[in-house]
């Protein structure tokens, strides 16, 4: 198959599913390695295509939805219950990020939209991997998308309810 004929069928499974693709999994059903997948998608990506990286692998770029960014401060304990409201109030968390004195803004893709995907990222943290809040002494952002600004709005007021936004 060829790179352009294998582009256009990746471009046309992304937008079949509402699953993420790895290029794992990609790289399995054309045949050729991830790192050929990987450049694939950044060759789609360099064309405009509205592909997004998860953590679980590729997706196409979802419809316009109200996003805002918040900043929370709240210790690890307390990581799955940020969450858990988010997305139990109808939200998506679709990243963290800090503001690093010494290397500016480092920032990960998280796509938590139900309560197996916070269960799933506890549990990741539940290791030696520890949140990117650490690094900023818990100091954080996320990217929250919604609906309306209506959800964002009582998502806001019950994360600010339960302490976790900072001033």
């Amino acid at each position: 198959m060829r790179a352009t004929d294998r582009r256009m069928e990746i471009v046309r499974l992304l937008q079949m599913t509402q699953q993420p693709l790895s290029a794992g999994k990609l790289s399995d059903l054309f045949g050729v390695s991830r790192q050929i997948i990987v450049q694939d998608i950044a060759v789609l990506r360099g064309e405009n295509a509205e592909i997004i990286a998860t953590p679980r692998g590729y997706v196409w770029g979802k419809s316009a939805q109200a996003q805002r960014v918040l900043k929370f401060f709240h210790t690890d304990e307390q990581i799955e219950d940020e969450l858990a409201t988010v997305v139990e109030m109808g939200g998506k968390v679709e990243s963290i990020f800090v503001y690093h004195r010494v290397y500016g803004k480092i920032e990960a893709a998280l796509d938590i939209e139900n309560r197996t995907h916070v269960n799933d990222y506890v549990h990741a943290l539940s290791g030696n991997s520890k949140s990117l809040k650490n690094i900023t002494g818990g100091y954080h952002y996320h990217l929250i998308a919604a609906a309306g600004e209506e959800t964002l709005d009582a998502i806001e007021a019950a994360l600010k309810e339960k302490g976790y936004l900072a001033e």
